[in-house]
């Protein structure tokens, strides 16, 4: 889809900053992302890399000492960055969700899993707490819990990850949102309940036609799960394809490590690669393009403006984005 037409979510420089003691650290710096009904946008990059605040940003949880300075968030055409705390709110578990990492820590330790799902009906819908509580009970079963009239009265000291995990998108999905965001749904989760949330996951999107932005590190998933991939590195979004053309084909110096990284079944590598270096000081970040310093790319052709100009992310080819000077004219 182009990015002429209309979108169910698009994200437009957004730059979200903690102003520290130590100095003002630019967690998210410049992002742009789009994302349309029914699609899944899968956001890697190593940890920090700003990944989980974009999330928050757009769902407005940034909490002290970070502040959104600038950019804008619509969604269905409404500007999220000017609504009201309480019109955030109504928005937030109903036509937005959020999956957050580690669920058992993340669900309220006083109240039964039936309890705190069926709040949603309560909250969204005006539902009366009987019928919020039955409603709990069909929505923990949709999501595969088995005995879930026993599950719904458990606290979440008594549930197993993958159960707490499970708990979670139903509190998520229980006002049928129209966008989910999963932060790291299946970190900390063994192989085989990892691979039943996301069967879960694909099976839901197809059932409510809800989009899916998936935020993960893991790239396996990635190419299993997602539509579209945007890369981040150091705040900012460095490459942005389909999921077949950026496994395909990368074009980040970034990407390329990224995957190259990665071991695969079946082949006889040597050694895996290996980026080197360290990510920079988000307080101090250098000047020119933030991966230079850990870029052979750059050593190999020679490219000096590399340290004293940040490229721009630029389609080099149909829906194909690279923020890098390899793939631009370079300024005389």
């Amino acid at each position: 889809m182009s990015d002429t037409a209309p979108h169910l979510l698009e994200v437009d420089n957004l730059s979200t900053y903690y102003f520290t003691r130590d100095g003002v650290v630019k967690a998210v710096d410049g992002v742009d992302l789009r994302i349309d009904r029914g699609e899944i946008l899968g956001l890697v990059g190593e940890s920090g890399c700003g990944k989980s605040v974009t999330s928050l940003s757009i769902l407005r949880l940034v909490g002290e000492p970070g502040k959104i300075v600038s950019g804008s968030i619509h969604f269905e055409g409404e500007e999220l960055l000017t609504k009201t705390i309480h019109e955030m709110q109504a928005i937030r578990g109903d036509r937005i969700s959020m999956i957050f990492q580690q669920p058992v820590s993340s669900l309220n330790p006083v109240y039964t899993a039936g309890f705190q799902i069926a709040e949603v009906y309560e909250v969204h819908q005006n539902l009366k707490r009987k019928v919020g509580l039955e409603k709990a009970v069909e929505m923990l079963a949709r999501v595969g819990i088995s005995d879930p009239v026993r599950r719904a009265k458990s606290y979440p000291h008594e549930l197993s990850g993958g159960m707490a995990q499970r708990v979670m998108i139903a509190m998520a999905l229980a006002a049928g949102p129209e966008l989910l965001v999963a932060d790291e749904p299946t970190t900390a989760l063994d192989v085989t309940i990892q691979a039943q949330i996301l069967d879960l996951m694909r099976q839901l999107r197809a059932d409510m036609g809800m989009a899916i932005i998936l935020i993960t590190h893991d790239l396996g998933i990635v190419a299993e799960m997602a539509d579209r991939v945007a890369v981040m590195y150091a705040g900012c979004i460095v490459e942005e394809a389909t999921t077949d053309v950026l496994f395909a084909r990368p074009k980040h110096p970034y990407t390329v490590g990224l995957i190259g990284s990665v071991p695969i079944i079946g082949t006889r590598k040597e050694w895996l690669e290996v980026i080197p270096g360290r990510v920079p000081n988000l307080i101090d970040l250098p000047p020119g393009c933030r991966f230079a310093s850990r870029c052979r790319a750059r050593v190999d052709n020679n490219l000096g403006i590399c340290t004293v100009t940040e490229p721009d992310l630029l389609e080099v080819e149909p829906a194909h984005k690279v923020r890098c000077w390899l793939y631009q004219e370079i300024p005389s």
